[in-house]
């Protein structure tokens, strides 16, 4: 069943995004009355799943879904009609109109995805407002869940204060400023330093474990007790408080406390319904427990007074600067993604992902929310990767453009017919790349 949930968001997002990307050139072709002869939603390659013509235009679903298309007639495209191309040309053909309305079709598409991204996100300022939680909220500092957070210099218990020198409110955006930052300062032990993060910072975390490397501290509660463990006495939702009288306010307290004491038997202090409850806590020879910890939501914590989040709502018209504001901020962050990417030195470009990275981000239960941020995210990657200039792509289409409109020369046909057939192959690199970037992960990164 997660499995059907799973890919019916992935399914219905990817769908969304097509369509109304093709719908942003559809809409100025056919106010600049040029003829659209194709309208998909995924590729058609010898067959398509279903089709209807309604007037000049032929609407279908094809069967592979790596994109959809909307066919201008008397336009150089992914179709490579020749003999279209070889005929007169026509009024309602897309070379015939001028350099200005051929412009204004090409950037329909990625218009209307940067369009799509900020009204979801005022949509969601305004239903859901924005929960988050205060970096000063994080009195005891942060904890370092991975060793590459070790590696890159973290310690638990670090309090975060700036990041390339900007103050940081929200404790939620830490992470993804750290990834594109060069330095961090810290609190320790009193002492205020600042860490120097290296440049391939990116790749490291990517050869690290499929979790954050630093997150806020949470009190221990159990989950399941392994069946080898000895400490039957424990229970499900049990909050370890003290270990041998010591305070165990956090888990990595009492991670810390058992790999001291191997062996070792405790009397141990846990929250259970409420209420304080004697136990005793068992440490083997491994320095383990032999228990699955479990992870604390947002009301437990507020519960059980270990932090208070903050929860922001907006009124209509407030949510539209919040929205904007945040649309507009994930567009500068991918920005900085890509030229992370495209800079061998920060291995980012090992973190490129295809069809199965975009499906893997979804959640295996349904939530509106995190369909509507991921589609925002999404709409906003497709709108920046086919502003790239490269030939086959919409921004490669409008370099010629704008080349046209600045020197009243147009490029030839033939020129266009090859260019696109250079732009093809690299699209089809990049696909392959991204895919097997997927494939390599699923086999080697398990």
């Amino acid at each position: 069943m997660e499995i059907v949930i799973k890919l019916s968001q992935f399914l219905l997002s990817l769908s969304l995004l097509i369509i109304l990307h093709e719908f942003g050139h559809f809409l100025p072709a056919k106010i600049f009355k040029t003829k659209v002869e194709k309208f998909y939603l995924f590729f058609d390659i010898k067959f398509s799943l279903l089709k209807k013509k309604i007037g000049e235009t032929e609407y279908g679903i094809g069967w592979l879904p790596l994109g959809g298309y909307v066919k201008i007639a008397g336009m150089i495209d992914e179709s490579m009609d020749k003999e279209q191309m070889a005929q007169p040309p026509q009024p309602w053909e897309f070379r015939t109109k001028p350099a200005w309305q051929r412009l204004i079709i090409m950037l329909g598409g990625v218009i209307v995805n940067f369009i799509l991204a900020f009204v979801i996100y005022i949509g969601m300022a305004f239903y859901y407002g924005d929960l988050y939680l205060n970096n000063s909220e994080l009195k005891d500092g942060i904890a370092v869940t991975s060793q590459v957070g070790e590696e890159l210099g973290f310690k638990t218990g670090d309090k975060i204060l700036e990041v390339d020198g900007e103050k940081v409110v929200k404790f939620n955006e830490i992470q993804n400023k750290i990834l594109f930052a060069k330095t961090v300062l810290v609190e320790r032990n009193g002492v205020n330093q600042t860490i120097s993060l290296p440049i391939d910072m990116i790749d490291k975390v990517l050869k690290g474990e499929k979790r954050p490397f630093i997150d806020w501290r949470e009190p221990f509660m159990v989950g399941k007790v392994a069946d080898s463990s000895k400490n039957k006495s424990l229970k499900p939702k049990d909050v370890i408080k003290s270990i041998n009288g010591t305070e165990t306010k956090y888990a990595d307290q009492v991670i810390a406390f058992a790999k001291g004491n191997k062996g070792q038997t405790f009397n141990g202090i846990v929250l259970r319904d409420q209420k304080e409850t004697p136990v005793k806590i068992h440490i083997n020879e491994e320095g383990k427990l032999g228990i699955y910890a479990a992870s604390f939501g947002v009301s437990s914590l507020e519960k059980l007074g270990i932090y208070k989040f903050s929860k922001q709502e907006y009124g209509f018209f407030e949510s539209f600067g919040v929205g904007i504001e945040k649309g507009a901020n994930q567009l500068v962050g991918y920005g900085k993604q890509l030229k992370a990417i495209f800079n061998p030195n920060t291995g980012a470009y090992k973190g490129v992902g295809g069809f199965k990275a975009i499906f893997d981000i979804f959640p295996k239960t349904w939530s509106w929310e995190i369909f509507w941020n991921i589609t925002a995210l999404l709409s906003i990657m497709l709108g920046v990767m086919n502003l790239l200039p490269i030939p086959a792509l919409d921004g490669g289409h409008v370099i010629f453009l704008l080349y046209e409109m600045i020197s009243g020369r147009k490029p030839s046909d033939k020129f266009l017919e090859n260019a696109q057939m250079v732009g093809f192959v690299l699209l089809i690199a990049l696909l392959l790349f991204a895919n097997g970037n997927d494939i390599y992960k699923a086999i080697f990164n398990k």
